[in-house]
C-alpha cells in the first residue's frame, strides 16, 4: 500500500513515446473463466522478457466461480495481482495461499508445478491480472517458488500531485518493490493517478516497456490512450523514460524488462527454449514428474 511521500520525483527528460496500441481479445480459460487477453503470443518477442498478460473482471459469478483447476506451468513464472476478490492457491509443491483484494502471488514454476487458483466467494467482483514472465535458460529448471503478498506488504508511495503507487516488482522512485529479479529486471507498477497529474518514471533504454490503461484514460507523448488499451512503448535511445498524464483520474500498469534475447519455444503451460525441451516436458508431466 502507498505509503510514502515522495517530494523529489523522479525526472524525465524525454518520453519514450507510443509506438502501437493493442486492445486484447475476449476469450476464456481454466474452467470457463472469462478474461481478456491483453499481451498474446504474438507480442511475445516485441514485450520480452514478458510472455502473456489477462485482465480478468466480472460481477457474474458464472464467468469465473469454476476458477483454474490443477493445470502445470514449467519453465517461467507467474504474477498474479487482484483488485478485487479471493483466490485460493494450492500447488504439487505444497504450497497454499489465499490471494486477498490488492494482493499479488508471485510463483516461479521452475522445472515445474502442478497448481490451482479457485475464487473463494460465491458473489461478487473478481477482478485482477495475471502476467506471465520468462525464466532464462538457465533458471529454467529451478526449483518452484512461491510466495503470497498481503496489499500491507506492497510497498509503495504517493507524489505531491497525489499520485498513488504500488510497487510490486523492480524500484520506482528510490522504493524497491516486494519482488526483484536479476535477470529479467521486472518493473510492475500499479499507478492512481488523480485528475490534473502526471507521473514520470526513468526506464533503462534496453528495456521493453508497456502501459496497460485500466481505469480512465491517459496521455503519453502527446497520444492518448483510452482504457482497456495497452500502450507499447518505443525503444528510442533518446528517451530516457515515460510521462505518464492524466486529465480525469485513471488507473494504468506500467511494465518494463530486460529482453533475455533467448529462443521462446511455447505449447500451452510449458514455456521452454526449443522443440525439444518441450517434448521432454510433455513426458516429464505425463508420467507425474511435476508432483514429486
Amino acid at each position: 500500500m502507498p505509503q510514502t511521500l515522495i517530494r523529489n520525483a523522479e525526472s524525465v527528460a524525454r518520453s519514450r513515446q507510443v509506438a502501437q496500441l493493442v486492445a486484447g481479445k475476449e476469450t476464456s480459460d481454466g474452467a470457463g473463466v472469462k478474461l481478456t487477453r491483453v499481451l498474446s503470443q504474438s507480442l511475445q518477442r516485441r514485450l520480452d522478457p514478458f510472455l502473456m498478460l489477462d485482465a480478468f473482471g466480472s460481477d457474474k459469478p458464472d464467468d469465473y466461480i469454476a476458477g483454474f483447476p490443477d493445470h502445470p506451468h514449467r519453465g517461467f513464472e507467474t504474477v498474479t495481482y487482484m483488485i478485487a476478490g479471493r483466490m485460493r492457491h494450492r500447488d504439487s509443491a505444497g504450497h497454499e495461499g489465499l490471494l486477498e483484494n490488492g494482493g499479488v502471488q508471485w510463483m516461479t514454476a521452475g522445472r515445474g508445478v502442478v497448481h490451482s487458483e479457485i475464487p473463494e466467494q460465491e458473489a461478487g467482483v473478481m477482478e485482477g491480472f495475471q502476467l506471465w514472465l520468462n525464466l532464462p535458460a538457465q533458471d529454467k529448471l529451478c526449483d518452484p517458488w512461491y510466495r503470497d503478498f498481503a496489499a500491507d506488504d506492497l510497498p509503495g508511495f504517493s507524489t505531491e500531485s497525489g499520485v498513488a503507487v504500488t510497487v510490486i516488482a523492480g524500484t520506482s522512485h528510490d522504493v524497491t518493490g516486494a519482488v526483484v529479479r536479476q535477470a529479467t529486471a521486472p518493473l510492475y507498477l500499479d499507478i492512481h493517478l488523480p485528475a490534473g497529474s502526471r507521473f514520470a518514471q526513468v526506464l533503462p533504454v534496453g528495456h521493453n516497456a508497456f502501459v496497460h490503461v485500466y481505469r480512465g484514460d491517459v496521455t503519453i507523448a502527446g497520444q492518448k490512450v483510452p482504457a482497456q488499451r495497452m500502450a507499447i512503448l518505443e525503444n528510442a535511445a533518446e528517451a530516457d523514460g515515460v510521462i505518464i498524464e492524466a486529465s480525469t483520474p485513471a488507473r494504468v500498469l506500467l511494465l518494463a524488462g530486460q529482453p533475455l534475447n533467448e529462443p521462446i519455444a511455447q505449447y500451452g503451460p510449458f514455456v521452454m527454449n526449443n522443440e525439444q525441451e518441450i517434448y521432454q516436458a510433455l513426458n516429464d508431466y505425463r508420467s507425474g514428474r511435476f508432483v514429486e
